[in-house]
């Protein structure tokens, strides 16, 4: 920088003596000799005999502990983790000025305990009688609760109802002999008992009260399958009735009208046919032509007249 800053100076010197090509190419080198000057390592770098010689290495000292001057135990700022209601707001201390939970602590409700807690000591093992207890002897008992070896219940006595027992210079009744033989009673009453009747435990399904009867749930989809049936038979009749031709019933008095009309014709027409009926030979093509017409139109005549003379005639209206 400062042989840098020593040719510039002198540039501004000598550049009203020399032409300035030469000023130029002077300039190129000198910032060619700068720049390797600069590119050169420093000189606590360059190898020397002051690099064998290992320098001392000075060790910082460690600054105090870190200590902040509030308490741990504070809550912190803009919790979420005291509000395990829906009654608390949804963050708490916002402010950052509480000395107090806003709800008291839950030990490991949210995160569980910490690593290693839920080890059982060696010395925590399961002692005896530490989940039960030993049964007491009937001399503890008896000394210490003995009111529950009264009996809750006592037994029948032996004698007959209002009797009581005998008193003490009561005699009992001697010398009551039977002559009833019990080894030869009970032989006959053996001989004479009837069997036991072993229940029969094999249920008998004749006796069922819908034996026989063709089961509820069978008619139930019975009158299911039917219903679908006159659903789908009613969606053909509406398609057959939509596809069919229009038709109405005709009038009585158009059809009477009609049927004097034909027999008129007929009439005329069987007049023209008489006339030819009496010609055995016919010589001309138009005379045969003729009978044959009026034999065809006879015949349709007799036919329509047949069939208007029915009752019931319904005309098709899309013709």
């Amino acid at each position: 920088h400062c042989l840098r800053v020593l040719f510039y100076s002198l540039f501004f010197q000598i550049s009203f003596f020399h032409p300035p090509p030469v000023l130029i190419h002077l300039f190129i080198q000198v910032e060619q000799a700068v720049g390797m000057a600069m590119s050169l390592p420093p000189y606590s770098q360059m190898e020397s005999i002051y690099n064998i010689v290992p320098q001392k290495v000075v060790s910082e000292p460690r600054p105090p502990m870190f200590r902040s001057k509030i308490p741990g135990k504070l809550p912190p700022t803009a919790s979420t983790f005291n509000s395990p209601n829906s009654t608390q707001p949804a963050v708490s201390n916002v402010a950052g000025d509480a000395t107090n939970m806003a709800n008291k602590s839950r030990s490991h409700a949210e995160f569980g305990k910490p690593l290693g807690s839920y080890k059982r000591e060696p010395i925590d093992f399961t002692r005896k009688f530490s989940r039960s207890s030993s049964v007491p002897t009937l001399l503890e008992v008896k000394r210490t609760n003995p009111d529950i070896l009264k009996p809750t219940k006592l037994k029948e006595s032996r004698f007959p109802p209002g009797s009581g027992v005998p008193k003490r210079g009561e005699t009992p009744i001697m010398n009551l002999v039977t002559s009833k033989n019990f080894v030869v009673a009970n032989a006959v009453e053996t001989i004479l008992a009837q069997p036991k009747r072993i229940p029969s435990t094999t249920k008998d399904y004749l006796k069922k009260e819908d034996y026989g009867k063709v089961p509820q749930y069978l008619h139930q989809v019975k009158q299911d399958i039917q219903s679908e049936l006159d659903y789908i038979k009613g969606l053909h009749d509406q398609d057959s009735q939509a596809r069919a031709p229009p038709v109405q019933p005709i009038n009585e008095e158009e059809r009477l009208k009609i049927l004097e009309g034909l027999k008129a014709q007929w009439e005329a027409v069987n007049t023209q046919y008489q006339g030819l009926t009496h010609i055995t030979i016919l010589e001309s093509e138009g005379l045969r032509y003729r009978k044959e017409k009026y034999e065809a139109e006879l015949s349709l005549l007799e036919r329509d007249i047949e069939r208007l003379s029915k009752n019931h005639i319904m005309v098709d209206l899309s013709c």
